[in-house]
């Protein structure tokens, strides 16, 4: 027999939203989490772009709410990382913890993905103090001020140029002497008054007291080191998505998202990704709490198509 009807792998926004769907449609559920109940969101200190909240909300207490609201319609949740997913013959899949395996008719995956970080010292002390890795969410709480951009890709410079609508001055700080973003970033940037670049450059040590106040960049031509008073820091330089559970079992695109249709079904019958974790994510809270419902609903719908109609008679 099998154990739960729907297994969620991941607590964030899209993990959650999912629980909250899948539990009302009276699906028995169950939601794996390895960390921290609402994913990066949890670390956030003040969401100001979620709908229904117009002075924001701490985004610690956003994951609660959701918790509490699918666990109100009966949602269970274990705190511990799965191991291990495999499709059976039967079509049911077999999910691996530490404890108990546990098996489930279908799986939505979400576990998002990992910001890559600079692991220089004061980088996780400033996280949400100062140091952050979204200009979308965070850019306005810098109205003014003077900020960094790690990185030279399509997401620094695009982020970058975001953040260049609230803050005085954005500084590109980045390790070679070109950028790798696309030729149109590189217009635009390049033609925006507010920033500037550092070339050939590290970011050595984030420092501070309450929040940030300065960073120590090092110059890797002449190894010369400077510290320079600034407000923020804001870091792109990628993403590393979660998806060891998937290799080999679906298809992942070159940065290994999870490629999916727009119900969140992969090409493995019963087995849905959303979130950052797949293709082409808009990586924000609202988007992801979107693709949690539709792969809730996408799941109910694979469900009572294969559950087991009684027979008619006469």
């Amino acid at each position: 027999m099998t154990d739960y009807d729907i297994a969620i792998v991941g607590a964030g926004g899209a993990g959650l939203t999912a629980a909250i769907y899948a539990a009302r449609a009276r699906r028995k559920t169950i939601l794996f989490e390895a960390s921290v109940t609402g994913g990066q969101i949890a670390t956030t200190d003040i969401v100001e772009n979620y709908p229904g909240f117009p002075d924001g909300i701490n985004g610690f207490d956003l994951a609660q709410l959701m918790f509490r609201q699918a666990e109100k319609f009966g949602a269970e949740f274990a705190y511990e990382p799965v191991t291990a997913l495999e499709r059976l013959p039967s079509g049911e899949f077999r999910v691996a913890t530490s404890e108990p395996t546990i098996t489930a008719r279908a799986v939505i995956v979400t576990a998002g993905a990992s910001y890559n970080k600079l692991g220089v010292p004061g980088e996780a002390e400033f996280t949400g103090r100062g140091v952050s890795y979204c200009g979308t969410c965070d850019a306005a709480f810098f109205t003014g001020q003077h900020v960094i951009v790690v990185g030279g890709g399509d997401s620094a410079i695009d982020e970058g140029l975001f953040i260049t609508r609230y803050a005085a001055s954005v500084t590109v700080v980045h390790r070679r002497d070109t950028l790798r973003a696309s030729a149109i970033l590189q217009e635009r940037a390049f033609a925006n008054p507010a920033m500037r670049f550092r070339w050939n450059t590290v970011v050595e040590a984030i420092e501070g007291g309450e929040k940030v106040e300065r960073v120590r960049l090092k110059n890797l031509i002449t190894g010369e080191t400077e510290t320079v008073p600034i407000d923020g820091v804001f870091i792109f330089i990628g993403q590393t998505p979660n998806n060891h559970l998937l290799q080999g079992l679906v298809e992942l695109d070159a940065g290994g998202h999870a490629i999916v249709d727009l119900d969140m079904s992969t090409s493995v019958p019963g087995l849905f990704v959303a979130g950052d974790l797949r293709t082409k994510a808009a990586r924000q809270l609202i988007s992801a709490a979107g693709d949690g419902a539709t792969a809730a609903i996408s799941a109910e719908h694979y469900l009572a198509a294969h559950d087991a109609r009684p027979e008619r008679h006469g």
